[in-house]
């Protein structure tokens, strides 16, 4: 009977010609892979996040302001991209203004405009008292100027559905490939009459207008407060009217 012979091994992770013979017979298991490569590559991964954030919603002027401050060919590949993306909205943006609707013309300006962009329609207050409505008015033209891929639109809201309740307005429909997505009557999911332009952002994202790393959306601080709150909500109050939609 054979009996087993102790095979001398000082260390047997060093890397020896002796050690690597020991292994090819299978006396001694594999070494176990460096960590350390596994290591590099997340503090690198961990680097460019970090850097990616800080760049976030940064204009072409504000990068070429970074160039002695961070690494250069991960900021001249960050700028052919936000170069790609001006390109790309340059193209889509085709509106740039907000659009006033006649009900007759209704379906072809909102219904069938929503197969080629989103199409936010606000239905107007027919009191100049109401001040949520004049409000969202001057908000449509802000949006309207920086989001020219979306199509903005504004009618009374007594003249597009008749008897359409005051207390409602204003009220924002949602258009899309010929359907209505979503309505939102008056700014209380918002903040009232201290909506901003900025509380848009969370909606147009919501809706799939924009992406949420488009560099058009202000960057939100930790911690500050979200101010949209979604909600599903369809058209549910246009009485006999409804089928002015389609």
């Amino acid at each position: 009977m054979d009996m087993p012979v102790n095979v001398p091994v000082d260390n047997p992770n060093a890397d020896t010609e002796w050690n690597d013979i020991l292994r090819k017979h299978g006396i001694i298991p594999e070494k176990p892979p460096s960590p350390t490569p596994i290591i590099e590559e997340a503090i690198l991964e961990g680097r460019r996040l970090v850097l990616e954030k800080r760049l976030e919603g940064k204009d072409l002027d504000e990068l070429d302001e970074l160039e002695d401050e961070e690494d250069e060919e991960f900021l001249e590949k960050y700028r052919k991209q936000r170069l790609e993306e001006l390109s790309t909205i340059t193209k889509a943006s085709l509106y740039g203004q907000v659009y006033p609707l006649q009900k007759p013309d209704y379906s072809r300006d909102v219904t069938e405009a929503s197969n080629l962009a989103f199409v936010l329609v606000h239905l107007t207050s027919a009191l100049g008292t109401n001040i949520e409505s004049r409000l969202l008015t001057e908000i449509w033209r802000e949006l309207a100027r920086k989001f020219g891929d979306v199509k903005f639109c504004e009618i009374r809201g007594d003249l597009c559905i008749e008897g359409y309740p005051e207390r409602n307005c204003p009220t924002i429909l949602v258009y899309h490939n010929g359907e209505i997505l979503q309505q939102i009557i008056t700014l209380k999911q918002f903040r009232g009459d201290g909506t901003s332009t900025e509380d848009f952002s969370r909606l147009l994202v919501d809706i799939g207008a924009i992406k949420p790393n488009d560099y058009r959306i202000p960057r939100q601080a930790e911690g500050d407060p979200v101010h949209y709150k979604h909600r599903d909500t369809k058209p549910n109050d246009g009485g006999d009217d409804d089928d002015w939609y389609d």
